[in-house]
């Protein structure tokens, strides 16, 4: 299968405590496109833009509580031959049922500091992140900021294969 970019350019993270609704544009969410998609990660970036000392505790999580009526942000195929897929995979920052991170499936913690800081995570092969379905807890993950810091402004993507 062929490998997509999904991102966010540029935004804030709103620090929240796990279980507890995200704020609109303050996350950066992926979603499968149905029921029955799986979805591999294997790469994670952030980049940090904001004007001064931002030490920002970033986790990438499964969600206990998944978005519904989403934004769509972008979602691109990294090859140009890439057939389109039956039903992408959903890259969102903003939805009217907000999204929760669960207090149990963390997966990744990438604190880092968004003054000029960047962090990228790359699995090695075979120890992609997946995921399976749109449902609650393996459907749907999240980068979003967890309490304390000072969450700066920054740009985020992760490289997918969708199958």
């Amino acid at each position: 299968m062929a490998r997509w970019s999904a991102n966010v350019p540029t935004w804030t993270p709103v620090a929240v405590a796990d279980t507890t609704n995200f704020t609109d544009a303050g996350h950066m969410s992926l979603q499968g496109g149905t029921a029955t998609q799986r979805i591999n990660i294997s790469e994670v970036y952030m980049g940090g833009q904001a004007g001064a000392s931002s030490p920002s505790i970033m986790l990438l999580a499964r969600d206990s509580t998944v978005g519904a009526t989403l934004s769509v942000g972008r979602l691109a195929a990294l090859d140009a031959h890439t057939a389109a897929l039956g039903t992408n995979p959903v890259v969102f920052n903003t939805a009217t049922t907000k999204p929760q991170r669960s207090a149990t499936l963390s997966l990744l913690n990438l604190s880092f500091n968004a003054f000029g800081g960047i962090v990228r995570w790359v699995a090695a092969p075979g120890e992609e992140i997946s995921m399976y379905g749109a449902s609650a807890s393996i459907g749907e993950t999240s980068l979003s900021a967890f309490t304390g810091g000072t969450p700066g402004l920054m740009g985020s993507h992760f490289i997918l294969e969708p199958f």
